[in-house]
């Protein structure tokens, strides 16, 4: 939670018993949205916005970084996609091979 009020995310909480911090409903909703918004990739400054919007109900501009998130995830998909074909294949070739360098060992070595 300090390192959410640190990037501004969380308000600090007020300590009416010294050095206790008192945490109210509001921060746990908070702290709620921000971890939803991190498990869907956004980064802590575009949920930093995403905050803001919430206060303004920016319903256009929340949709535009929704759809980034969207496409960026698109992408690291394929990308995983491929690197996991890329992987069965050099397992496959490993299972196939039964002298010389190993076929996985071998291409990451590359």
């Amino acid at each position: 939670m300090r390192y959410y009020q640190r990037r501004g995310l969380l308000p600090e909480p007020a300590r009416p018993q010294g050095e206790v911090r008192r945490y109210g409903a509001e921060d746990v909703r908070r702290l709620r949205f921000i971890r939803s918004a991190q498990a869907a990739g956004f980064t802590l400054n575009e949920i930093g916005e995403l905050l803001e919007l919430s206060a303004s109900d920016d319903r256009a501009r929340a949709r535009q970084l929704a759809q980034a998130r969207v496409a960026a995830l698109d992408v690291k998909i394929r990308e995983l996609k491929e690197a996991r074909e890329a992987l069965a294949g050099l397992a496959t070739a490993c299972s196939k091979k039964r002298s010389g360098p190993c076929p996985i060992l071998k291409a990451f070595d590359a």
